[in-house]
């Protein structure tokens, strides 16, 4: 790394100066590791803490936004909760008197918070509870709203707990066409790392809603992201991105939520298969990013 920048990055002290990575990730909760060379993190990427909306992207007016009504946060597990409403029927929902107890999460015990046994292998999206509701912070049903609460390593290569929530995918959300732009820009440069994510969970070509009848949005990581950003590929991972919505007006912009869905022991390379349904085409996946992350 230039010396101006590792002076600042190993000897500054408490106060935040604007565009450090170091001042960015202590304030994430990371750690950076370098025992390979003196490089260090692109100086035109930043670390974010949620979406980045682009040109030409707009999210729902607040005239179609809404939110449950549940005035104890024990009702939002159950089918009657409206932020459920669009979950497909599933004979293995839990019944509790009578009445389906559907939402995703454990809510009782050490797996608190996790992702239910019978989603790890689902290809569901995920209905939360969000601002917008009557229930409050805490409800059970906030677990991705909530954001990471175990603590990351990006860790330099040379190369490259079941159903705990990690993180969200994060990045500058374009549309179709900036994307295919951007693309093709990688492609004439022959740079190999891709960060472009479908935001495609509820395209659909029927759809009465024009959002969700065209060409998805996409989430670019490149150049602003989160710790995610540098999670590499495997055939055999141990994280699985779900889609997950808060407000039903704003799935066209639905957030990408990693979940474990190996135990996952600490320092352990964090991997996800980036073919598991809503990412890049095949042949982008030779190139990986230039470091890994670690529990």
């Amino acid at each position: 790394m230039e010396q101006a920048i590792e002076e600042h990055f190993y000897n500054h002290g408490k106060t935040p100066t604007p565009g450090c990575h170091w001042c960015q990730v202590r304030a994430l909760g990371l750690t950076v590791v370098n025992k390979v060379d003196s490089a260090f993190l692109p100086k035109n990427f930043e670390f974010i803490n949620d979406m980045v909306l682009g040109k030409g992207v707009e999210p729902a007016e607040d005239s179609f936004r809404s939110g449950c009504s549940c005035a104890d946060d024990g009702d939002c597990q159950y089918t009657g909760c409206l932020c459920l409403a669009d979950l497909e029927d599933d004979d293995d929902i839990d019944m509790n008197n009578g009445i389906k107890k559907a939402y995703a999460y454990h809510t009782h015990g050490a797996k608190a918070g996790s992702l239910r046994s019978r989603l790890q292998k689902s290809t569901m999206p995920l209905y939360e509870c969000h601002k917008g509701c009557a229930c409050s912070s805490e409800c059970p049903n906030r677990v991705v709203e909530r954001g990471r609460t175990v603590p990351l390593q990006i860790f330099r290569t040379q190369n490259r707990g079941w159903g705990q929530f990690v993180d969200r995918y994060l990045g500058e959300i374009i549309t179709a066409e900036e994307a295919d732009r951007r693309r093709a820009n990688s492609a004439v440069s022959q740079q190999k790392d891709v960060y472009l994510f479908a935001l495609d969970k509820f395209t659909d070509k029927d759809s009465l809603d024009p959002r969700l009848n065209g060409p998805p949005l996409e989430v670019d990581g490149e150049f602003m992201s989160g710790p995610t950003r540098f999670i590499n590929h495997s055939c055999d991972p141990n994280l699985r991105i779900f889609a997950r919505v808060g407000d039903h007006a704003d799935k066209h912009i639905h957030d990408l939520a990693l979940f474990a869905i190996k135990d996952i022991t600490r320092g352990e390379e964090l991997t996800f298969d980036y073919v598991d349904g809503v990412v890049e085409e095949q042949d982008e996946l030779e190139g990986n990013v230039e470091g890994r992350l670690v529990t």
